[in-house]
């Protein structure tokens, strides 16, 4: 018998739970600075998913959520989903050389990715409506910020437990 037990019978749960999670985190009501300081949580676990597991959120499903927030922002259906489905092929391409660095310098390789999604976000924005928010840049630098804090968290999550019944 293995003292540890498998991830549990659903693999996804992890998944599921922090994403679920970064939608609410989004949805709330951020108004002023804070609107611009705030991290993209849901790129943000996109991002994680996308470099440490590509086999179970890959580009697919990060265009299948970017719809899932088009719609609940009210925003040009497609538009996160580009946009997330971009930051999520450059998790999987990048993936090996992340996971070989330290949480200081991926978040250093994650912030262009980060920025590249926003870009092509603001750029959907500005084809449609005339415009570009340069201020919600920041939010690219402050997810960045908070990727070693989140990577801790959701590595803690998604480690298999030990076993109770085991001495």
């Amino acid at each position: 018998m293995s003292d540890v037990l498998p991830h549990h019978r659903n693999p996804f749960w992890p998944i599921t739970l922090s994403l679920v999670t970064a939608l609410l985190l989004n949805w709330l009501p951020w108004h002023g600075w804070l609107l611009a300081l705030r991290p993209d949580f849901v790129a943000l676990v996109l991002l994680y998913w996308s470099v440490y597991t590509p086999h179970r959120l890959g580009i697919g499903m990060a265009w299948a959520i970017g719809l899932l927030c088009d719609v609940a922002d009210a925003s040009l259906l497609g538009q996160h989903a580009l946009a997330y489905a971009v930051l999520a092929y450059g998790g999987v391409t990048l993936r090996r050389r992340i996971r070989m660095l330290d949480l200081a310098q991926q978040a250093i390789q994650g912030f262009p990715m980060l920025l590249a999604s926003y870009l092509v976000f603001g750029l959907v924005e500005w084809l449609v409506r005339g415009e570009f928010v340069w201020l919600y840049l920041l939010g690219c630098l402050t997810s960045a910020l908070l990727w070693g804090p989140m990577t801790l968290l959701l590595q803690t999550l998604s480690r298999p437990r030990a076993r109770s019944d085991v001495l």
